[in-house]
C-alpha cells in the first residue's frame, strides 16, 4: 500500500494532464490504471461518461458513504514555473481538482486495504467547471443502483494555512448562473450614426442597469452578485457595432433571490430592446444549486475535527463561491468543507501552487474520519 506522501507524486503526474468538461480522458484513463493496481475483489468499478463510479466494500455494509471528488480543469494558461507544469497548451489544474483527486486515491487505497465495516462510493465527477456534472451523475442509473446513504466532498483553500479545516452548518456557498447577452442592432459607417442601431451604445446602459439589480431589487440584508466579466463587439474603430455580447456571473444566497434577480436582468434587457431599437439574447449556460451542509452530520464533524490531533479546525463563513456538489447535497445528506493549502495565490489564478504537504494530512485525516463513521464496533 502507498504510504500518504505517495500521493504527492499521484497529483503532480495529474496536474500535467489537465482536461476540460467532458474532455478528460486522459484523466479517466490515468485514474483507471491506478484503480486496475489494486486488489480487484476490494472494489468495483463503472465508467459514467469521462467519470468514474468507484465501490469499495465493507466487511459487513449495512449502508454506503459517499465521497467525490472533480477531475476537470481550467482553460487557463498555467505560469507556475513548475517541472510538472501543465503538457496541454491553455489548460490548468488551476483550482486544485488534482489535489482533490490524489487525497480521494489515497483514502480510497486506504480503505482498500485497511477496510471499514460499510460500504464507499467513491465519485470521480467531470465536468464541475462547467457545464456541470454533478446533476447528470446523480441521476444516473449508476447512482441509483449504488446511491450513498450521506455524501462528503472538500475543497482546498488557498487562504488556510496547512492543517486547517473549515466548514460550517448550513448554507456554505451560493447558488450560481452563468450569464450571457447577445445584442443585435444595424451596423454601419462611424461618420453616419444616425443610420444605425449602435450596439456599444446599448451594451454600455445595460452594464450600468444590471448593478442597479443589487443595490434596489435585493433585499439589502440579502446578499446577490452580478459580476460581468467579459464585453466582445465591432470589428474596427471606424464602424459601428451591429453586434455585441456581455458575458457574466450571477451570484445569490437564496433559489429565490436567483428567481428574482433573473426576472429583473429580462425585464431591463427587453427594455434595451426599445430604447435601442435592437434584438436581445438571454442565455443562463450553466447553473448550480447552493451547497447546503446537512446540520447534524456537520456538527458531528466538526466535533471529529476539533479533536484530531494536526488538524486546526475553523468555522468558516458563507461564500459567493459556486460548486455543482450542492446538486449533490440536495438530494442526498452531507457536506463540504474547506482544506488549507497556503498559497499567494487565489482559486482560478495561473499561478496558483497549493503547498503539498495538505495531500497527506487530508489523506490520514479523512481515512481516520471514514473510520470513525464507517465502523459500529
Amino acid at each position: 500500500m502507498k504510504d500518504s506522501n505517495e500521493f504527492i507524486g499521484v497529483r503532480r503526474e495529474l496536474h500535467a494532464i489537465p482536461e476540460l468538461g467532458f474532455e478528460e480522458y486522459k484523466t479517466q484513463a490515468f485514474l483507471l490504471n491506478y484503480l486496475e493496481s489494486l486488489p480487484a475483489g476490494r472494489l468495483s468499478i463503472c465508467k459514467w461518461k469521462t467519470g468514474l463510479f468507484v465501490k469499495v466494500f465493507g466487511r459487513s455494509p449495512v449502508r454506503t458513504i459517499g465521497y467525490r471528488t472533480d477531475i476537470d480543469g481550467l482553460p487557463i494558461t498555467e505560469q507556475t514555473g513548475l517541472p510538472f507544469q501543465s503538457q496541454h497548451s491553455g489548460r490548468m489544474h488551476a483550482c486544485g481538482h488534482d489535489v482533490h483527486m490524489a487525497i480521494a486515491l489515497g483514502v480510497l487505497t486506504r480503505l482498500v486495504h485497511e477496510p471499514i465495516d460499510d460500504d464507499a462510493l467513491f465519485i470521480f465527477q467531470p465536468a464541475e467547471e462547467g457545464p456541470g456534472g454533478a446533476e447528470p451523475m446523480l441521476k444516473s442509473d449508476i447512482m441509483a443502483e449504488w446511491r450513498p446513504d450521506m455524501m462528503i466532498g472538500l475543497h482546498i483553500a488557498p487562504e488556510y494555512p496547512v492543517g486547517t479545516i473549515a466548514t460550517k452548518k448550513g448554507l456554505l456557498f451560493a447558488n450560481t448562473s452563468e450569464l450571457y447577452i447577445d445584442i443585435k442592432g444595424k451596423g454601419g459607417h462611424a461618420a453616419y450614426p444616425h443610420q444605425t442601431n449602435d450596439t456599444i451604445i446599448a451594451v454600455c446602459q445595460l452594464v450600468g442597469q444590471l448593478q442597479s439589480i443589487i443595490s434596489r431589487n435585493v433585499d439589502p440584508l440579502d446578499s446577490a452578485v452580478i459580476t460581468i466579466g467579459k464585453i466582445t463587439g465591432g470589428t474596427v474603430q471606424n464602424i459601428i457595432a451591429e453586434h455585441s455580447r456581455i458575458e457574466g456571473t450571477i451570484r445569490t444566497l437564496s433559489p429565490e433571490s436567483m428567481a428574482k434577480v433573473k426576472q429583473r436582468i429580462e425585464e431591463l434587457v427587453r427594455g434595451i430592446e426599445v430604447g435601442f431599437a435592437c434584438e436581445t439574447a438571454i442565455d443562463y449556460g450553466c447553473m448550480y444549486y447552493q451547497v447546503n451542509n446537512e446540520e447534524t452530520l456537520t456538527d458531528e464533524f466538526i466535533a471529529f475535527a476539533e479533536q484530531e490531533p494536526g488538524i486546526d479546525f475553523q468555522l468558516a463563513k458563507t461564500g459567493m463561491t459556486g460548486e455543482d456538489f450542492g446538486y449533490m447535497l440536495k438530494e442526498i445528506p452531507g457536506f463540504m468543507f474547506w482544506l488549507g493549502v497556503e498559497s499567494p495565490y487565489g482559486l482560478h489564478h495561473a499561478k496558483l501552487n497549493p503547498q503539498e504537504e495538505a495531500i497527506p494530512k487530508a489523506i490520514d485525516f479523512l481515512a481516520s474520519y471514514m473510520r470513525y463513521k464507517g465502523n459500529r464496533g
